[in-house]
């Protein structure tokens, strides 16, 4: 079996205004076209921080409502082209995201994984060859997607967002698990805590 790190799961942010600046696809058209190999990689067809992941544009600085889709279903030209290196699943105990990250970024002190308010789980982080010309401001709240990348996913509501766990193996697949919560699914099964009229 490959060997893996656990990677810190951050729960307080208090960065004010980050991914306020959304990506058009025209801005994305023209990043894509100025060549730069790195950029290629990360926001390449099949990678996790692809706006076209999903098979038509989509903003990752949105949050996506992930484990609301098959993989199957949503992946299924780029899995026929052998382009998608991304799962996720759920389980009876958890949900599950897999994705091989692209080259450069699959290192640990570059990938960050941050919990926004228990509702959007953040995967971000700087482009290596990017970083001195961002240390001024925080990149987050800029145009991003020149230092930077990022995939903000809804997190479901049965989740205990307090215990996601992730873990980076050596050969740069990264695996997030959000533990759900059996409480929250039993009440809601038996409709305790709705509103009734």
């Amino acid at each position: 079996m490959t060997s893996c790190l656990k990677l810190e799961v951050q729960t307080e942010d208090q960065t004010p205004h980050k991914w306020c600046i959304s990506l058009a696809e025209d801005e994305f058209k023209r990043l894509l076209s100025h060549g730069n190999p790195v950029v290629h990689k990360v926001f390449g067809e099949g990678s996790l921080f692809s706006p076209l992941l999903f098979g038509k544009f989509f903003d990752p600085s949105d949050a996506f409502p992930l484990w609301e889709f098959e993989s199957d279903s949503l992946l299924s030209n780029l899995r026929n082209s052998g382009k998608s290196s991304v799962d996720w699943f759920q389980t009876d105990q958890a949900y599950v995201l897999k994705a091989e990250l692209p080259a450069g970024v699959g290192k640990t002190n570059n990938v960050q994984i941050h919990v926004e308010k228990g509702k959007i789980v953040e995967i971000f982080g700087q482009l290596k060859l990017l970083q001195r010309e961002s240390q001024k401001k925080d990149w987050r709240s800029c145009n991003w997607w020149e230092y930077g990348y990022v995939r903000r996913l809804e997190l479901p509501e049965d989740v205990d967002w307090r215990r996601i766990e992730a873990y980076l193996s050596i050969d740069a697949v990264l695996e997030i698990r959000i533990p759900r919560n059996l409480l929250h699914s039993d009440t809601s099964a038996s409709g305790v805590g709705k509103n009734s009229e």
